[in-house]
């Protein structure tokens, strides 16, 4: 027979440990304290997030192909449920290269609005690759891509990038009638409707303007959130 002693041992081992005025357990209990700096893998997944979400809320592709289609009377692209879906799902695509495109030519050329100077110095080259990088493997773990829908999406990225950089002309606010010279509008207005381009061009070009302006905005918000909105 256990000595009583020895109950008393394997009830104590038994039996929840309780620390109400321990200072360790009582330390541990406490809320990690935030990081005053982000990383740059940190901005990169947040900026990869709230451009996927912004794009989504704002509607701008279906708002964007539903104009089109009431104005230009081309009902048809709507007719086939299955095919309208695939139609969105590929000018949505040309939509989120067009906002990363932006969004990382801001974030390179270091992020200010019209009301305030930069918050962030433009990033040098290696900067600027490391952070693409984590943009990119970001945006592929909230789009939840394959490697080569990966790898398609960077080589796309990385085409939108160059012509847009080879165009690149000083800054001006484009006119309503101008249709920009941007891989977006060509692009998409074969997408949406080959048959009629240059008025698809046009719609295209609008989008465009709506995108960019959308992710000036969010990529501001990201790297100067005490400038208001």
């Amino acid at each position: 027979m256990l000595s009583k002693l020895g109950a008393k041992l394997l009830l104590s081992l038994s039996t929840e440990p309780h620390f109400p005025n321990n200072c360790y357990y009582e330390a541990s209990e406490m809320p990690p304290k935030l990081k005053t700096k982000s990383s740059p893998a940190d901005l990169a997944a947040t900026l990869a997030r709230q451009l996927t979400e912004a794009l989504a809320r704002e509607r701008i592709v279906p708002r964007f192909v539903d104009s089109y289609v009431e104005q230009h009377s081309r009902y048809g692209l709507q007719v086939h449920a299955a095919l309208y879906r695939d139609l969105l799902a590929l000018l949505h695509r040309e939509a989120l290269l067009a906002i990363s495109a932006k969004a990382l030519e801001l974030m390179k050329q270091g992020v200010s609005t019209s009301s305030a100077p930069p918050n962030s110095k433009p990033l040098n080259r290696r900067d600027a690759a490391i952070f693409r990088q984590k943009y990119v493997s970001a945006t592929t773990r909230l789009q939840k891509w394959n490697a080569g829908d990966a790898l398609d999406f960077q080589s796309d990225l990385q085409m939108y990038e160059d012509i847009v950089a080879r165009g690149a002309t000083p800054q001006r606010r484009r006119k309503s009638f101008e249709v920009a010279n941007h891989p977006f509008v060509d692009r998409c207005a074969f997408i949406l409707d080959s048959s009629f381009m240059e008025k698809a061009r046009v719609a295209a070009s609008n989008a465009l303007t709506e995108v960019e302006s959308l992710a000036a905005h969010v990529t501001t918000a990201v790297f100067n959130p005490q400038i208001p909105n």
